[in-house]
């Protein structure tokens, strides 16, 4: 089986359990405890793709496996602190791309 039949197969999964949300009765995701751990998945699953995105999973010195840091750490921890004094967003993402591209231009990370 090649990766196409793969990412074919993976697309009519996805479809399908899209059309079957459509069978689900609307009283069970109307009801309150359904509601409330979509909002809790949704908000860790963010945080789980972000925690990953920001460390490697493979080291770029060695190429196995291991924790690599680059500008991404840092560039994350701007992001979070301009989010807790409540900086609009635009502000918050050119800020952290900002830091980013400094941070690899000047300490010449990789990434």
């Amino acid at each position: 089986m090649t990766l196409w039949w793969i990412v074919l197969l993976a697309c009519a999964g996805t479809l399908a359990s899209k059309f079957l949300g459509y069978l689900v009765p609307p009283r069970w995701v109307a009801a309150p405890r359904p509601n409330r751990i979509a909002d809790l998945l949704t908000v860790a699953l963010l945080a789980a793709l972000i925690a990953v995105q920001t460390f490697a999973v493979t080291d770029p010195a060695t190429g196995g496996p291991g924790v690599a840091v680059d500008a991404r750490l840092p560039a994350v921890l701007v992001a979070a602190g301009l989010f807790a004094i409540r900086v609009p967003y635009v502000v918050v993402v050119f800020a952290a791309a900002g830091v980013a591209a400094a941070l690899r231009a000047w300490l010449v990370w990789p990434g």
